[in-house]
């Protein structure tokens, strides 16, 4: 499972370009399920027929990321970005466009910067994507705007039972629904790699009224706000203390049945767990809770460190345990108690 997450992570997938990471999950899910399609939206549904209640488990396959929204006369390249700290993305290499054409965030160097631009926020308007162009015509020869920028992040080991890489949200996600469909489960089970959360859940608007779903259940990955000077309750999850399960967030608040019955399985199974302690931010559910006629949903998480950058870190045991409760959820029957 590790060995796939490596091939997500390092896969571009910005916001509405999903395109890579959707080829490579089909290829994966294809010999495992009953029918896999897609809809007009991009979302990618991987569907095992069952005779029990229809249940839904999303993981997005977006990341954050930017878009060119325009060429200067100098070459450089101007872009809009969403979910992202300007802060976190100066000097950073990235690949544009569907040629990846080779990038780096730029910014007025600090020798250049007054003393009062050295006490502010540079901002996005104030950086761009520098490709070695001579001038605007020689630019347009390789991206144009409307072309996606992803960064260009490599996955890999770090420090003991930890992993970094790009995009971990959500590809840790992605790669569990991956391992999920090995198994057959007593539902109508499908699986559903949404397009465009990271811009406003909309993926997940359009799954659920294709599903119906009665239930459904998210695999995310999560904020880790682990910095010393914080109190454990602004840290919101913690690394390597299991699978985290939320109550509410900013789209969602979750049911106490499904709570309880996720909460239960953990407990039954010895999986390492621990609360959500934080409400801002939202995933999936959000939509899915009020479409239709309403739906039962709960979520289940991978705590990351440095979230919506363009490098995460993450643990191995935690995203195991993640695996091994949404398992358990599926496999004895929990969705039925809620």
């Amino acid at each position: 499972m590790l060995e796939r997450l490596k091939v997500l992570s390092e896969l571009y997938g910005v916001s509405g370009d999903e395109r890579r990471v959707r080829k490579y999950i089909r290829e994966q899910v294809e010999p495992m399920c009953d029918e896999v399609y897609t809809d007009n939206m991009g979302n990618l549904y991987a569907h095992k027929k069952g005779n029990g209640k229809r249940v839904m488990v999303c993981a997005h396959m977006d990341e954050v990321g930017m878009i060119v929204t325009g060429i200067l006369d100098n070459g450089l390249l101007a872009f809009s970005a969403a979910g992202l700290d300007s802060r976190a993305i100066i000097s950073k290499r990235v690949a544009v466009g569907k040629d990846d054409v080779p990038g780096v965030i730029g910014s007025k160097a600090i020798h250049l910067q007054s003393e009062a631009e050295r006490k502010t926020v540079l901002l996005m308007k104030d950086l761009n994507v520098d490709i070695g162009a001579k001038d605007k015509e020689d630019a347009l020869k390789y991206v144009k705007p409307g072309d996606y920028i992803s960064f260009t992040t490599k996955f890999s080991d770090f420090g003991e039972g930890l992993f970094k890489g790009k995009a971990l949200d959500d590809r840790v996600g992605c790669a569990i629904l991956i391992e999920l469909l090995k198994d057959t489960y007593e539902c109508d089970f499908t699986a559903v790699f949404t397009v465009m959360e990271e811009i406003g859940l909309r993926g997940a608007q359009a799954a659920v009224y294709n599903v119906k779903p009665e239930v459904a259940l998210a695999i995310e990955g999560t904020l880790c706000n682990e910095l010393p000077e914080n109190p454990r309750r602004k840290s919101v999850t913690k690394l390597n203390e299991g699978a985290v399960i939320s109550f509410m967030d900013g789209g969602s608040l979750v049911p106490e049945s499904m709570l309880n019955a996720i909460k239960d399985t953990a407990i039954q199974h010895n999986i390492p767990w621990q609360f959500r302690q934080g409400t801002s931010g939202s995933n999936d559910m959000g939509p899915v809770h009020i479409g239709l006629a309403g739906c039962k949903t709960g979520v289940i998480s991978v705590p990351c460190r440095y979230i919506h950058s363009p490098v995460s870190v993450a643990s191995k045991s935690d995203f195991e345990n993640v695996y091994r409760l949404a398992k358990a959820f599926l496999r004895d029957g929990r969705f039925n108690e809620v």
